[in-house]
C-alpha cells in the first residue's frame, strides 16, 4: 500500500469517529427512516471499512436514497452522493451539499466533465472517501422494476482512480413509496439491502479506458446489480437491461409508465 493511500485510510478512519454534520443528520434521519422501514443489510463486509469506493445501487423509488444512506451509515461510513452540479449553485442547499462533502456531477459529456471526473476521483482517493452513484441516472423505466441500462459515470469514476466499484441491490422500498407515486404512510415495510463484492475491472486500462470499454464495464455492473436483485426477489432477471430509447422513453425526468 502506498504512503498516500495509507494516509487516506487514516483520514477515513478519523472521519468515522470525529463529530461531523453527519452525526446530526444520522441522529435525525436514522430514527425517522426506522418509523417506515425495517432495514436488513446483507454483504456489509463488502463495503470497505476505510478508503475510497464507488457504491452503485439500483433505483426504483424516490425514497430509496434514504435507505441506502442509512445502510451505509450503519456500516460506519459517511453516505455521500453524486448530485447534479446545478444544485450546488442553489443558495443554502449548495452550502449544505458542500458541507457534507457531496460530489457534483456534470450532466453533459464534454472535456470539462471528463476532467471533473478525474479531479473527483483523485479527491476520493486523497481523502479516503466513498461516494454513492446511481448508474441508471434516474428511476428505472423497466415496468417490472429491474435495473435498466446504465450510464458510464460510475465505471468511469472508479476506473479513473483505481477505486473499488461495488454493486448494491435493494428491494422493498417501493412498498413505502412506489416509483413516482405517493408515499404510503403510515407503513413499516421490510427492506433488504444486499451489497455485492467489488467488480473485477482489471481488464480495463484505468483512466485510459475507451468509450467501448466504459460501456462494457457498465454493462457488467448493471448485470451484477440485476443478479443481486434477482436473488432478493427470488426471480430470474431479464437477460438484457431495459433500454428507454428502444421504448420511446425519455431517460431523464419523470415519466408515465
Amino acid at each position: 500500500m502506498t504512503v498516500a493511500r495509507s494516509a487516506a485510510h487514516r483520514r477515513a478512519s478519523r472521519e468515522k469517529t470525529r463529530p461531523s454534520v453527519f452525526w446530526v443528520l444520522g441522529a435525525v434521519v436514522v430514527p425517522l427512516v426506522g418509523l417506515f422501514a425495517k432495514v436488513r443489510i446483507e454483504g456489509g463486509e463488502n463495503l470497505p471499512e476505510e478508503g475510497p469506493y464507488v457504491l452503485a445501487p439500483n433505483h426504483n423509488s424516490e425514497f430509496d436514497p434514504l435507505i441506502v444512506a442509512v445502510a451505509v451509515w450503519r456500516l460506519g461510513r459517511a453516505p455521500r452522493f453524486m448530485a447534479k452540479e446545478s444544485l450546488f449553485r442553489v443558495p443554502v442547499l449548495g452550502a449544505a451539499l458542500r458541507a457534507t462533502g457531496m460530489v457534483p456531477v456534470a450532466r453533459s459529456a464534454s472535456a470539462s466533465s471528463a476532467k471533473q471526473t478525474l479531479d473527483t476521483s483523485a479527491q476520493l482517493v486523497d481523502h479516503g472517501r466513498g461516494v454513492i452513484v446511481y448508474p441508471e441516472g434516474t428511476l428505472t423505466r423497466d415496468p417490472e422494476l429491474w435495473p435498466m441500462r446504465g450510464k458510464t459515470g460510475a465505471a468511469r469514476l472508479a476506473l479513473a482512480g483505481d477505486i473499488p466499484l461495488i454493486p448494491l441491490a435493494q428491494w422493498g422500498v417501493q412498498e413505502i413509496m412506489p416509483r413516482y407515486g405517493k408515499p404510503r404512510f403510515p407503513r413499516r415495510s421490510r427492506i433488504v439491502v444486499r451489497i455485492g463484492e467489488p467488480l473485477d475491472l482489471s481488464e480495463y486500462p484505468g483512466a485510459q479506458t475507451p468509450p467501448a470499454g466504459l460501456v462494457a464495464a457498465t454493462t457488467q455492473l448493471m448485470n451484477r446489480i440485476a443478479q443481486l436483485l434477482g436473488d432478493l426477489r427470488g426471480q430470474q432477471p431479464p437477460a438484457e437491461r431495459w433500454d428507454p430509447a428502444a421504448h420511446q422513453q425519455k431517460e431523464t425526468g419523470r415519466f408515465e409508465s
